[in-house]
């Protein structure tokens, strides 16, 4: 996937999914997308940790940008979006 190709989810609104079928939806694109646009499992990892330790995490989305951590942080070419990044 190249920066002008992004994924959208085009499913429905947050509100419409239970939290398990939610989950699922986060698994299923984590899973679908291409070996050579993902960050090593590790630095995913390591993105996570820092990310769970972040006031700005709430519920698994950064208030900064509104993004889910988990599908930001899957993207080696992707940062933390904070004033002063922490990834």
């Amino acid at each position: 996937m190249t920066g002008e190709e992004w994924r959208f989810c085009k499913k429905c609104l947050i509100r419409d999914l239970d939290e398990g079928a939610l989950f699922e939806s986060v698994k299923e694109y984590l899973a679908s997308l291409d070996e050579s646009v993902k960050a090593p499992q590790e630095e995913y990892e390591r993105r996570l940790s820092l990310c769970r330790e972040c006031d700005r995490l709430v519920r698994g989305t950064c208030t900064v940008c509104g993004c889910y951590v988990e599908m930001r942080a899957a993207g080696k070419d992707r940062h933390c979006p904070a004033v002063k990044e922490k990834w």
